[in-house]
């Protein structure tokens, strides 16, 4: 039974699941950057930034005081950047209570390293606290179920007591959770089909059409598989709300940011230029920079991987790069 969240990040899907939990009867503490910034959300009682349509329920509550967040929250919700996971973690690791679960919502690998996100929470968190960590993935664009649409997810952990209890706080009549022990998979899949969001937006960009582009989810699908399988991972998560789930949901949707960075490559915009652009972060970017990492150390073959990173960082044009992956060697397709 949860008595009390903290959700570490005011961000579009931090501010979300925090709403989800107070309208479920949890209270909320959400863990602002700043004074200022708390100070701006309470007077406004929303995140005009990200949602502002989304009244904050009046069990959610905001401050800059993580040891005020962190009192009494059993369960705590880190929803930031990839690259500002481990910093974030440091900032709280103090003043979380013993036996909290502590889990991550961000679907994103870090780099320079390539750890997942439950990664660099073992890495910065004491021993005593591993057993409490929980990942959550699968296809949620914020915006749509922070309107009451409908939506599941998957939590997984080592520890079936932890993940079942977050599935308990988060589960309503709107959004169905699932709970796996495939952290590993369940990581994975959330990470890299931002990769394939990233070609599919470039696809569609391209008016490459609806048979190119259910290729494309496909054989992405296939890639994301085959280096899940080699690190360690369950292929049935591939197959999975992480996996094909997400996939379908961010390479669809207008509202996904991955998917509209691709769409702008191929205006001739460069990376730089779209980054400057955009509120939110498009962790496709830096997985597709973390995912060769893998991918080099197990020896897996990333065709779409290595594209995009060659079309974001070396100057490689869009069309390009699908004419260079269709004219690819003929193969078996297993």
């Amino acid at each position: 039974m949860i008595s009390q969240t903290a959700i570490i990040g005011a961000t579009t899907w931090g501010t979300t699941l925090g709403i989800l939990l107070a309208q479920n009867g949890v209270p909320v503490s959400l863990l602002t950057r700043s004074e200022p910034e708390a100070q701006t959300l309470t007077s406004q009682g929303r995140n005009a930034r990200f949602l502002p349509d989304a009244p904050f329920p009046d069990s959610l509550s905001v401050t800059s005081e993580p040891e005020s967040a962190l009192r009494q929250s059993s369960l705590v919700i880190i929803a930031v950047p990839s690259d500002r996971m481990r910093e974030n973690v440091q900032r709280i690791e103090s003043h979380l209570q013993p036996g909290a679960i502590i889990l991550s919502a961000t679907k994103g690998l870090e780099l320079p390293t390539a750890q997942r996100m439950s990664q660099v929470l073992e890495d910065e968190l004491p021993a005593n606290l591993h057993s409490g960590i929980c990942v959550l993935s699968g296809p949620n664009l914020a915006k749509e179920i922070v309107q009451g649409k409908l939506a599941s997810t998957v939590i997984a952990s080592q520890n079936p007591d932890a993940s079942q209890t977050a599935q308990a706080a988060l589960m309503s009549n709107n959004f169905r959770v699932y709970t796996s022990r495939d952290v590993l998979g369940v990581e994975l899949a959330g990470a890299l089909k931002n990769i394939v969001a990233l070609g599919a937006g470039i696809g569609d960009g391209m008016e490459a059409g609806e048979n190119a582009k259910a290729a494309f989810l496909t054989r992405g699908l296939a890639e994301m598989t085959r280096l899940g399988v080699a690190a360690g991972a369950d292929p049935m998560t591939f197959a999975g709300l992480a996996g094909i789930g997400d996939v379908v949901a961010t390479c669809s949707s207008r509202l996904s940011r991955n998917r509209y960075v691709g769409e702008q490559l191929t205006r001739g915009q460069s990376w730089a230029d779209i980054r400057a652009s955009m509120d939110n972060v498009a962790e496709g970017v830096n997985a597709t920079q973390a995912a060769l990492v893998l991918a080099k150390e197990l020896d897996v073959e990333m065709p779409i991987a290595e594209m995009a990173s060659r079309v974001l960082f070396d100057g490689l044009s869009p069309h390009k790069a699908m004419a260079e992956l269709m004219s690819r060697p003929a193969r078996s397709e297993r």
